[in-house]
């Protein structure tokens, strides 16, 4: 019997099946199922189950109990296919795909489902995967099979299996972190609130300390100021003889004012009182767990985004409430340096893979060799190769990089000039930068619309991707960051796939709860912590070995096993 079977749901609870043969075609008769759930859990032999939408059926499976060891999730490998073809933009649902292969007109990806209240934005941000109305179970097998053919005909097929295998494993992990839900204490959350903001006053305004603030604010301008409107305060401090050109708080700080403390005291208890109030708990918090809904490859780079919830940007201060259960810890793990080691093996710098080939700090190992041990000097130059900084002081940062690591710093100056040029730039894996609005049918540009500072990671909302034409250097820093950032994403979900399969392997009741770019924490049992904190650092070299194949680089994590997510840091 087949270990790989397509499925989809029928009318109600029902569902069809049919067993794959090795070219994705079907190898037997279509049975009907009247239970989806059930249609699984009688099949354990099934190691690889092919369905349009992991977002549509895994969650109706975990309910029923059925867990699935390794899913191939159609829509999400049409977007990483789309990429590669250089055709991302195009409709990417499975109907769409199906049209594409019977020449017939191509339907539109239905409109984004609206995020949920706390819906937040994202590097590099796609709108949500698109779903629609489900395909017939042949149809499905049709575009699955067709899908396999296009993989063969990647730049690299293997390579692409891998990515599109590992995109599928995160989508799994999604859904069932957010069955598991990060475990959330509201009584400790409300009161943090209170603590933070004062009582709030009826009618839905402003909490005591924030007004009381606002309060403070006017009085050092001598007028009414609004200081939750950008363009009151830069008006106010034009009327005071002062020059801004933003309320950040980095330009904030450089102002000898008296409204400057407690502006920037307001700024940032205005957003933990917008983004994770009392509302917010409200809306996400239920039984005890926080559930946000987390979109695997939801950026162009691969990072993960979440449709509302503000999961990825929680406030120190409001990790307070993020507590395990009684005779539970959280293990959360960090991975160290993860795109510098990434860039190093992505590059085959012999020499950056000896820096990180040890779990020691790379930037203190990097400064030894190339900085005269200045640790700082070494992390500003790395960051700015990757991030861009090409002038002044980080040139002759750059300059003094070139000599010591020729190929790596090679790896990003290539990316750079083919995004310059217009062209195509593809991670470690083969996912894919976008091409820009208007670009001709032979034309792969894909143009950011605004450069970001360096160096430094991009940050939220700094481009988005293609739609937008600007100049060829911003589209360069955009592709040199994409290959490292990317690549660095790709070995996230291996790990992640990894350390999934560990502990199912091993019979841990130990959950995924959370995961962000370069961050897992885990919720176990206080007895299993030990085994859990071994499990991710395996899984952290076993997916830089299947990513990047055997390279010195070693993938280390700073792990910490607490009780309180704020402890960890």
């Amino acid at each position: 019997m087949s270990d790989r079977w397509a499925i989809a749901p029928a009318e109600g609870a029902a569902a069809e099946l049919v067993p794959l043969g090795e070219s994705g075609l079907p190898a037997g008769p279509v049975v009907h199922e009247a239970d989806l759930g059930e249609a699984v859990l009688k099949r354990p032999d099934v190691t690889r189950w092919v369905w349009r939408s992991t977002a549509d059926i895994y969650p109706r499976l975990l309910a029923a109990g059925a867990r699935v060891e390794r899913c191939y999730d159609i829509e999400a490998a049409e977007l990483l296919l789309l990429g590669h073809e250089g055709r991302l933009g195009e409709p990417r649902s499975a109907a769409a795909a199906l049209a594409r292969i019977r020449d017939t007109p191509v339907p539109p990806d239905p409109p984004p489902r609206a995020a949920e209240p706390g819906s937040q934005d994202s590097l590099f941000l796609f709108e949500p995967r698109p779903g629609g109305a489900p395909l017939p179970l042949l149809d499905l097998v049709e575009v699955y099979a067709e899908q396999q053919r296009r993989h063969d005909a990647a730049a690299h097929p293997g390579r692409m299996r891998l990515l599109t295998a590992s995109e599928s494993a995160g989508m799994l992990v999604a859904a069932e972190m957010n069955a598991a839900g990060l475990p959330w204490r509201a009584d400790l959350h409300r009161g943090l609130l209170n603590e933070l903001l004062g009582e709030r006053y009826a009618g839905g305004g402003e909490p005591r300390r924030l007004a009381e603030l606002a309060d403070e604010v006017s009085a050092a301008f001598g007028r009414r100021v609004r200081p939750d409107l950008p363009a009151d305060v830069i008006k106010a401090f034009a009327q005071a003889g002062i020059k801004v050109t933003s309320t950040r708080r980095w330009q904030l700080e450089e102002i000898d004012h008296p409204a400057v403390r407690p502006l920037i005291e307001y700024k940032k208890l205005y957003r933990i009182w917008t983004a994770h109030g009392w509302s917010w708990l409200q809306d996400w918090v239920r039984d005890g767990r926080f559930r946000p809904e987390y979109t695997p490859g939801g950026s162009v780079s691969g990072r993960w985004t979440t449709n509302g919830g503000g999961a990825l940007q929680i406030p120190k201060v409001i990790r307070r409430a993020v507590v395990a259960d009684p005779g539970w810890r959280l293990v959360v793990a960090d991975a160290d340096q993860m795109e510098p080691r990434v860039l190093a093996a992505i590059s085959r710098d012999r020499g950056l893979m000896e820096v990180a080939g040890s779990d020691e700090d790379l930037y203190t190992r990097l400064s030894d060799r190339a900085f005269s041990g200045d640790r700082d000097h070494a992390k500003i130059a790395l960051l700015g190769a990757v991030y861009g900084q090409t002038s002044g002081d980080g040139l002759k940062n750059l300059a003094a990089l070139r000599r010591r690591f020729p190929l790596a710093v090679a790896y990003v100056d290539d990316a750079a000039k083919e995004g310059e040029e217009g062209r195509l730039v593809r991670t470690w894996l083969g996912r894919t930068s976008p091409p820009a609005a208007g670009a001709g049918e032979n034309d792969e540009a894909g143009i950011p619309q605004e450069a970001p500072a360096a160096p430094g990671p991009v940050q939220e909302g700094e481009f988005t991707p293609g739609y937008a034409s600007v100049n060829s250097r911003a589209r360069g820093r955009f592709t040199r960051n994409f290959v490292v950032q990317g690549s660095a994403a790709d070995w996230a979900l291996l790990m992640l796939a990894a350390l999934r399969r560990t502990i199912a392997e091993s019979g841990l009741r130990a959950e995924l709860v959370f995961f962000q770019h370069d961050e897992v924490i885990v919720h176990c049992p206080a007895e299993e912590a030990e085994e859990v904190t071994a499990a991710v650092r395996a899984a952290g070299d076993l997916a830089g070995r299947i990513a990047f194949g055997e390279t010195p680089v070693r993938f280390p994590f700073t792990i910490a096993v607490v009780e309180c997510y704020a402890d960890a840091k």
